[in-house]
């Protein structure tokens, strides 16, 4: 590659700084630092402050590659879609008739991005540095989960009341916990639960069972669906991977004791009746508002896209709600498509949307043939939740959950063993 010529060259030119700075031979302690630091600001900081974690971890990352010698770019398949899909995003942006508001979302994108590759060339020479990442994730929602119940046995406020109520009595009416997660949404705190409750499963049944269990009764307390489907298929995913594992003599008992599990947890959701009601509403279609509203986001972004297939309208939530304005149907603003890949289609236009698709294929093809490594699990799992939910909402573009997921992604992008 041109560019790793580049690369040598310059590192060849600073190797005597190199060889005499404290500060670049150890800089990997750094950029271990401010990984942990997008990870746990994420509990209470605002989107800006987490993206200033991530972007000085690109900026020493990018000190790294240029000063250390023989870092070298290089590129797998998936990579080669994830760089398509780059490209699709910036000849989107070039032609966007709000150039200014989709630059912001460009940005946005391009932390992301760089995000990952810095998580890259870092777990390139770290691996044994993921297992202190997956620890903070586990630290973070057991945090999050004691919250979640503080808030549910003190039956929060209206903030929390973000469901339709007209056809439920009184009993039927769920607390909607939502942690500490900036900015206070139920579903942005179930959809982070979804991404980071899978990192418990490397660990020693000490850890991860009570962890597991209490965080998923936290995820439970949100009372947000798309979550509940991702979680099912989450859930469904790992019963199937540890099944196959099982010698043919196990196989029965995992059936039988897998039975159980299902038979008690169905039973305590019909015996809750504001937990019964909030997932029967899933099925309840157009008789439920959500739903209803949802419906009617989807209707307008499919002639948004229509009208815009090619490069979309550009990247960004502001510049889609400029946008959408024109499409929308009376009384039904919304702030995104509430499915991420209709909003990548709308925002960068379908070829962008098949690159993306084609290296989310072939990132989980590599992690289907690596599931020894109990990490890649983990992080196959979160991804499967994350795709799922966000069929039906778009709190994957928050950076609590988008950091999450590109840490998982490279962790499985990362292991070559």
């Amino acid at each position: 590659m041109l560019i790793n010529i580049f690369l040598y060259n310059i590192q060849q030119l600073i190797k005597p700084i190199y060889e005499k700075s404290i500060f670049l031979k150890n800089i990997d302690i750094f950029i271990f630092c401010t990984i942990l630091g997008v990870i746990i600001s994420s509990q209470i900081m605002p989107s800006d402050y987490i993206g200033y974690f991530a972007i000085i971890t690109i900026l020493l990352t990018i000190i790294k590659v240029l000063t250390k010698p023989n870092e070298k770019f290089s590129l797998e398949l998936s990579d080669k879609f994830l760089l398509l899909y780059f490209i699709f995003v910036i000849i989107s942006l070039a032609g966007s008739t709000l150039f200014i508001l989709s630059l912001k979302g460009f940005f946005k994108t391009l932390t992301y991005l760089g995000f990952y590759i810095s998580l890259i060339h870092f777990f390139k020479d770290n691996k044994d540095k993921i297992k202190y990442i997956f620890l903070s994730i586990i630290l973070c929602i057991s945090f999050e989960s004691i919250i979640a119940f503080l808030q549910n046995f003190t039956s929060i406020g209206e903030i929390s009341g973000w469901q339709d109520t007209s056809r439920l009595n009184p009993e039927e009416v769920m607390t909607r916990v939502y942690g500490t997660l900036k900015p206070y949404n139920p579903n942005l705190f179930g959809g982070y639960l979804l991404a980071c409750i899978p990192a418990v499963i490397p660990f020693s049944k000490k850890i991860s069972i009570p962890i597991g269990i209490f965080s998923s009764i936290a995820l439970i307390l949100t009372g947000c669906r798309g979550s509940y489907i991702g979680y099912f298929f989450e859930l469904m995913l790992l019963g199937i991977i540890v099944y196959k594992s099982l010698k043919t003599k196990l196989k029965e008992k995992f059936i039988i004791i897998s039975s159980s599990i299902i038979t008690i947890i169905t039973t305590i959701i019909l015996s809750i009746s504001a937990l019964r009601a909030r997932i029967l509403s899933i099925f309840a279609m157009r008789n439920d508002s959500s739903n209803s509203f949802r419906f009617n986001v989807y209707n307008s972004c499919i002639e948004m896209f229509k009208d815009n297939w090619l490069l979309g309208i550009g990247i960004g939530n502001q510049n889609f709600r400029e946008i959408y304005g024109l499409y929308m149907k009376t009384g039904f603003d919304a702030l995104s498509a509430y499915n991420i890949y209709l909003e990548t289609a709308v925002e960068s236009g379908i070829f962008a949307l098949i690159s993306f698709l084609c290296f989310l294929i072939f990132t989980i093809k590599k992690a289907l043939t690596k599931l020894s490594n109990k990490y890649i699990l983990a992080s196959l799992i979160s991804i499967t939740g994350i795709l799922v939910h966000g069929m039906v909402d778009t709190v994957f573009f928050r950076p609590q959950i988008q950091f999450i997921f590109w840490i998982m992604i490279a962790t499985i992008r990362s292991n070559n063993d």
